[in-house]
């Protein structure tokens, strides 16, 4: 998997907003791939699934 950080969209739950996010892939135990970082404004983890793993 890609270790480099990208911007995505995701929904911030505390915000209540989407919100473009920094983040990295990351394999889920379900084994979906998922963007996975920081919300830039209140600091929550952000996530966002992006389909199966390969």
């Amino acid at each position: 998997m890609a270790t480099q950080t990208q911007t995505y969209n995701g929904y911030c739950v505390k915000c209540k907003e989407k919100r473009d996010f920094e983040g990295t892939v990351e394999v889920s135990k379900t084994g979906m791939n998922m963007a996975k970082g920081k919300c830039p404004v209140c600091g929550t983890t952000v996530n966002r699934i992006l389909g199966k793993a390969k």
